[in-house]
């Protein structure tokens, strides 16, 4: 039985009320009038519509109205903060299938929520093609449904249906879902609570061991009181983590014990003094002659695309460009400027780094013209193995496209969720609506990839495909790894 809204944010309230203090200034229970939900939808479509450099990209200018207008009718005579997100800005702003354009809470919200857990469906899943199989279950007590159980439904509703309509509310570059895969799979209780509700018991279908479907009830998780506790330390404790080990979360260099390879995990292109450890990583790799190298950017959601082309520097065996088109649909950003955050060095920045071409765009023509040259210090001429999935986005992508089909180079994987013709970016400030203070990322850069593939709306797609294994999920091992190892080996054998 689903709970009803009333009760739903009673029963969050409370939660947050066990777990910490509250903000007595913030309440998300507040609804707000259908006039000013109203007010800030049509502004939100106004300003994407203005600014947006690739809002019919995938999605005709005909159909993203007849979207924006059913949305529009759709806002209820008052709705939450919360409501409104998931209900009626989500959806609307997925239909540009651009993995840039998102939405997100207000910071009165982010800073309520803070340190709290709420009630939520029970299971961690690890979601692919039409399948959901337990990763983890939050009651702990429950002995059937362990990790590696195949889900069929939830509450009457295929995994399948339940895998598309989520979906619905999610962002992605084109038709590139794979992120949104890894999305689901990294914490499937929080969108299926803000996209379905809650319930107060939840009746799931799944295969037993013998391969035959059965049914059972779950309960509704509700956080106890330590875990809150534990959370807030660990928090604490990663907050004190010494700097070298914080650098860490974002890039390393291991070399195997073999000697044979070594893999390099970059997390990032926005953090971890990347300059200095490419330096320091590509000339250990030339005096220790170690020649195959596993680069590791399943977890790189992108950054600055400067350092994304210092290391295609590193790793090109030729010379290569970022973008063969990069321009935004205006050089300011007004009138819509005072919604903006960081309004005054985005303008700044808009007017020097683009200027009028005479299609009426306003164009990066440094970034469209400048060509790279591979490094010769320390550039790496052996063997490289890219792995690559869904979160592999943005700069990452670019740089997956820019090495993609070099001699000694090999994507393996899974497609990345960054968009293979191009993406939008380099800029990408937050809207904040007036009324409910929703933020709504707004890129204003159009990037067509350098040496740029038909638009098919995929991501950049691996040399070696390595799907989503059933097998190591249930034994726990890192497969794309693993076979990228085996290939090292028998061939230095």
């Amino acid at each position: 039985m689903n709970i009803k809204p009333s009760y739903l944010f009673l029963l969050l309230l409370c939660s947050a009320l066990l777990s910490c203090s509250v903000n007595s200034h913030y309440s998300p229970a507040k609804k707000y009038p259908r006039k000013q939900l109203q007010e800030d939808f049509m502004l939100m479509q106004q300003i994407l519509e203005e600014k947006h450099p690739s809002l019919y990209w995938y999605t005709p200018k005909d159909s993203m109205d007849f979207y924006f207008s059913n949305y529009f009718n759709a806002i209820a005579d008052s709705m939450t903060e919360l409501q409104f997100a998931w209900k009626i800005l989500a959806p609307a702003v997925d239909k540009i299938h651009c993995g840039h354009t998102s939405v997100g809470m207000s910071k009165a919200y982010r800073k309520w929520a803070e340190n709290k857990r709420f009630p939520s469906f029970p299971l961690f899943m690890k979601i692919w093609n039409d399948t959901m199989a337990v990763t983890a279950n939050l009651n702990r007590k429950d002995s059937v449904f362990k990790r590696g159980t195949i889900i069929t439904s939830i509450n009457g509703i295929r995994s399948k249906d339940i895998i598309d309509n989520m979906f619905d509310y999610l962002p992605e570059d084109g038709y590139a879902n794979n992120v949104n895969y890894i999305r689901l799979s990294s914490n499937f209780p929080y969108f299926h609570r803000n996209i379905y509700g809650l319930s107060k018991t939840y009746k799931v279908t799944y295969i037993d061991s013998t391969g035959k479907e059965q049914k059972d009830t779950l309960p509704l998780y509700t956080a106890p009181q330590d875990s809150v506790k534990k959370d807030s330390l660990a928090k604490i404790e990663r907050k004190n983590l010494p700097k070298e080990k914080k650098l860490l979360q974002y890039r390393s260099l291991q070399i195997d014990s073999s000697g044979k390879f070594a893999i390099m995990t970059l997390n990032t292109f926005s953090n971890g003094r990347l300059r200095s450890f490419f330096r320091r990583s590509f000339r250990e790799l030339r005096k220790k002659k170690i020649n195959n190298l596993v680069l590791d950017i399943r977890s790189n959601g992108g950054g600055r695309v400067n350092l994304s082309t210092l290391l295609t520097r590193y790793i090109s065996r030729k010379p290569f460009g970022v973008a063969d088109t990069s321009f935004a649909k205006s050089r300011t950003l007004a009138p819509y400027a005072r919604y903006i955050k960081g309004k005054f060095f985005n303008n700044i920045e808009m007017f020097f780094i683009s200027s009028k071409a005479s299609d009426g765009l306003y164009h990066m023509k440094y970034m469209e013209r400048k060509r790279y040259k591979p490094k010769k210090l320390n550039g790496y001429k052996g063997d490289v193995y890219v792995l690559t999935n869904g979160p592999t986005f943005s700069a990452a992508a670019l740089f997956c496209n820019a090495v993609k089909g070099q001699p000694g180079i090999t994507l393996v994987g899974e497609e990345t969720g960054g968009g293979w013709y191009g993406n939008n970016g380099i800029m990408i400030p937050d809207m904040v609506l007036p009324h409910t203070k929703l933020h709504v990322r707004l890129p204003l850069y159009r990037i067509v990839q350098y040496n740029h593939v038909s638009i098919k709306g995929t991501g950049v797609m691996p040399d070696i495909p390595v799907p989503t294994s059933y097998e190591a999920l249930l034994k726990g091992y890192d497969k794309k790894i693993q076979l990228v190892r085996d290939i090292i080996m028998s061939k230095t054998n």
